[in-house]
């Protein structure tokens, strides 16, 4: 019987040591991680805002302020100013709607609302079909597809599926929905919920 409390002791001892090292092994990468992780995450959402807002001179992310959206997002608002002008702004946002789940935009606003551009930051939809949201909604050869220009307030930002003025993906009618979702919520929490600061 000693013998075997004396395995139980070492095995214990030996998943202690173990855990500690592994422990002591995952902190240390994190440390290491965090900070270039952090700085690569801000380099996109420049490059984001910079894309879907061109031609500003400010820093938009020193503006930057929040607003929480009917659905209960919290969206980063970021001012695009050249000089004293507001050109837009350019507003992350995102819906949980997606066929695969979450997926976050980065979308610019003129003054006026009408859409500038926009940037899809993260999805998990079907690669080949939702995945498409990118190139699809800005097509300069199929107007119907495209949302750049567009008044969330004045057009119909929908599916002609759904009555609306926008082909969806083809085979991705559910990811098109959520695309457009993201965008709309982006509009009414902007002009909605006091954001024209």
């Amino acid at each position: 019987m000693a013998k075997t409390e004396s395995n139980l002791i070492n095995m214990v001892l030996a998943l202690l040591i173990i855990t500690l090292i592994a422990g002591g092994t995952l902190g240390m990468v994190y440390k290491v991680t965090k900070e270039p992780i952090a700085t690569a995450k801000l380099a996109k959402q420049k490059a984001a805002i910079e894309s879907v807002v061109p031609g500003f001179d400010n820093n938009p992310t020193d503006e930057a302020y929040e607003l929480t959206s009917a659905e209960g997002y919290q969206l980063e608002v970021f001012p695009c100013k050249k000089g004293s002008e507001l050109l837009g702004v350019a507003i992350s946002s995102k819906t949980m709607k997606g066929f695969s789940g979450e997926i976050k935009l980065m979308v610019g606003l003129k003054p006026d609302g009408s859409i500038i551009n926009y940037s899809v930051l993260e999805h998990k939809e079907t690669p080949g079909l939702g995945s498409k949201m990118q190139e699809w909604f800005n097509s300069t050869e199929k107007p119907s597809q495209s949302v750049l220009g567009k008044n969330p307030g004045a057009d119909n930002l929908t599916v002609s599926k759904d009555g609306g003025d926008v082909d969806a993906i083809t085979a991705a009618t559910i990811s098109s929905r959520a695309f457009l979702d993201a965008i709309t919520i982006a509009y009414n929490t902007y002009t909605k919920e006091g954001g024209q600061k």
